[in-house]
């Protein structure tokens, strides 16, 4: 039978144990947390950039169809 000096010891090392995987946790989560943010931030710029390409498709579609866009051939 285990005594309750040794019991006390393995209470203790489940503890740190668990104390050790919590900090490690804590510190992926803040980890994704910061990678969340940067994506977020890519994202909201794509969809700017999606918002002015819609837009500049608008703009060409809405002009006539007998004006050329670009007069000059693309290799000069």
């Amino acid at each position: 039978m285990a005594t309750e000096q040794e019991l006390l010891g393995q209470l203790q090392e489940r503890l740190d144990a668990l104390e050790m995987r919590t900090a490690f946790q804590d510190d992926v989560i803040e980890q994704l947390n910061n990678e969340i943010s940067i994506h977020q931030e890519y994202i909201r710029d794509l969809k700017e950039k999606l918002n002015l390409i819609g837009e500049k498709v608008k703009d060409l579609n809405s002009q006539p169809n007998d004006e050329p866009v670009d007069e000059r051939p693309p290799h000069y």
